[in-house]
């Protein structure tokens, strides 16, 4: 008994969900979750049950008993089978829940669940861990929801709508028509702030001294008297006055909400627009005196301009509670950077992505977590080369049909971020250098993504287009879009082979005295490579390629000169599996050959 008192003792100060497990609730089958603490963004394609996460948290936690279930709650409309949501938590102390009729025993938790906890080494359990609870909330064959308390000894108790009112929850879904918080709803908001129990009763008591029977006109007065003239002849209730009065669900409180005045008019808070309602909600529950530990917001972007949603995500990465939030948002990804962000996948597996590996992306292009499929490039020249070569394959811009390229910022960074989007669920795609390094791990990545990932045999882009290329045409390469042979070009060329004169004539004869090639030389340039350069010349070597295809715009360039020089013919066999694995993830039928 010491043992668990002392363990009650250290609980935390707000309720934390460490795990949930979703069995057939709505479209999710199945699905354990362990969300992080602090902030969870939750990613993902449309109708993957990412809403379903947060409505089967909400039902766990509501505050009252007023939720009401029909057949579509279950999966595949099966309510012959129950629906169980299950998490297992901490409830400090405030939440009452040592305090009930039942006393409810706390688990331990051992990294990655609830195990019964024991003294050390006693009957060869474990020791202790944190100190947690298991609840669950059940949706039975009869259409009726039962909320519950685990215990160690394996009974079951129940999970009381005060422990559940006291753990905070706040909910912003997407339902405009959702304004909870802002009335004096059980449980809600402005009832944790207010914080006043008998302030129903008063109400009330108010409501029922008012005199609505006065109001009525002669004719309603009549109607009243002559039905109370035959409720009292028919030995029913009788002296009947009208009042008001509420019903099964629905209190005085519910009718009792926030105003405030906006051009001289008093209105109710809850008719102002969206974002300014989920503002306000949760400036309120920011003014209880003890933070939400629990908060659950839909899509929110709803409603905010940038600028607000913004100043919304960091209210509250500034809170301590535990939040669950969707967005469909580039600008709330961009911003969340302390969060934990998850991907959910169509067969409803749940994965992270990893900060400390998708940080610089996160910041940089969060669109990419947004797309249906993200093809990540190694850097600018394959983003520009991939994105003319998907534009002839698609016929338009792929953005239309959820494709996006992004800059994977160099080889290693790529590499990183392709491992981390492969364990997530994500559905992506990618072209990289091989410059020699981690072969294993390229090698295993490779062997998962099969067609859609491809990378080069040996070099870079740059070597196997310009490769690829017939030795009439190499010069070609130097001119710019009028037809004019570049001069910043040839100064790479020239300054590489030690020549003060950049002409063409002078680039050749050098080239025929050094034994060396125009392919060669203009690999070299194109590339950055600081093979053979002068020391201190390294980084003006690796600066030469900022005149060739090292950018988005040269990477168009590189791919519009490989059609038009003759080298696309040779490339086509290495790059067309790529083209048509990204066509064939959005339901597009594979191409024999790209039409250039």
């Amino acid at each position: 008994m010491r043992l668990f008192l002392a363990i009650e003792n250290d609980m935390a100060k707000t309720a934390r969900i460490y795990k949930i497990t979703i069995q057939r609730f709505r479209g999710i089958h199945s699905l354990t979750w362990l969300p992080a603490k602090g902030m969870n963004v939750i990613l993902g394609g449309g109708d993957v049950g990412k809403t379903t996460i947060l409505e089967a948290i909400a039902l766990l936690l509501s505050p009252s008993n007023t939720a009401v279930i029909s057949e579509a709650d279950y999966w595949a409309r099966d309510s012959a089978q129950e629906f169980v949501i299950e998490a297992v938590m901490t409830l400090p102390d405030t939440t009452g829940i040592g305090s009930q009729n039942t006393f409810a025993w706390p688990w331990a938790w051992n990294g990655q669940d609830a195990i019964t906890p024991s003294a050390n080494g006693e009957e060869d359990l474990p020791e202790p861990g944190e100190p947690v609870y298991r609840v669950r909330v059940r949706g039975t064959t009869e259409l009726e929801i039962t909320w519950e308390v685990m215990q160690p000894n394996e009974e079951i108790d129940h999970f009381s709508t005060a422990v559940r009112r006291r753990i905070g929850l706040v909910r912003m879904s997407a339902d405009e028509r959702n304004d909870r918080d802002l009335r004096l709803v059980y449980g809600s908001a402005l009832d944790r702030l207010l914080a006043d129990n008998a302030l129903r009763a008063r109400i009330g008591k108010e409501v029922a001294g008012l005199n609505l029977h006065d109001s009525l006109n002669d004719k309603a007065k009549e109607a009243i008297e002559s039905l109370d003239a035959r409720m009292a002849g028919a030995a029913l209730p009788c002296d009947l006055k009208l009042g008001l009065t509420t019903s099964q669900g629905l209190s005085i409180g519910a009718l009792i909400g926030l105003m405030a005045t906006k051009n001289g008019v008093t209105l109710p808070l809850s008719s102002w627009g969206s974002g300014t309602r989920r503002m306000a909600a949760l400036e309120i529950a920011s003014s209880t005196g003890k933070e939400a530990s629990v908060t659950l917001i839909d899509e929110i972007e709803r409603g905010l301009e940038p600028y607000r949603l913004r100043k919304l995500i960091n209210i509250l990465t500034s809170q301590h509670g535990q939040i669950f939030l969707t967005t469909h948002s580039p600008v709330a990804i961009s911003c969340a950077e302390d969060a934990h962000l998850w991907y959910l996948d169509s067969l409803g597996s749940i994965g992270a992505l990893p900060r400390d590996k998708i940080g610089p992306q996160q910041k940089r292009d969060p669109e990419t977590f947004l797309a249906r499929v993200a093809v990540i490039a190694e850097g600018p020249t394959e983003v520009g080369f991939l994105q003319y070569l998907l534009e002839k394959a698609f016929k338009g811009n792929p953005l239309d049909h959820g494709v996006r390229v992004c800059d994977g910022q160099g080889n290693s960074a790529t590499l990183d971020l392709l491992e981390t989007l492969a364990s997530s669920g994500l559905l992506f795609a990618g072209l990289v250098d091989d410059e020699g390094t981690a072969p294993e791990r390229w090698k295993k990545l490779k062997d998962k993504l099969k067609g859609r990932l491809h990378q080069w045999p040996k070099g870079c882009t740059e070597d196997h287009v310009i490769g690829a290329v017939p030795e009439a045409n190499l010069l070609a390469l130097l001119k710019d879009a009028e037809g004019e042979l570049d001069g910043y070009r040839l100064r790479t060329l020239a300054e590489r082979l030690g020549l003060q004169d950049k002409s063409t004539e002078a680039i050749d004869a050098a080239l025929k005295a050094s034994g060396k090639t125009w392919r060669a030389l203009i690999i070299a340039a194109a590339s950055g490579s600081k093979d053979g350069a002068p020391a201190g010349q390294e980084k003006a070597w690796k600066k030469h390629s900022q005149q060739w295809f090292k950018s988005t715009v040269g990477g168009q360039e590189l791919a519009q000169k490989m059609v038009t020089l003759g080298a696309w013919t040779e490339v086509q066999p290495q790059l067309l599996p790529l083209i048509n694995a990204v066509l064939a993830a959005v339901g597009h039928q594979a191409l024999q050959e790209l039409d250039l």
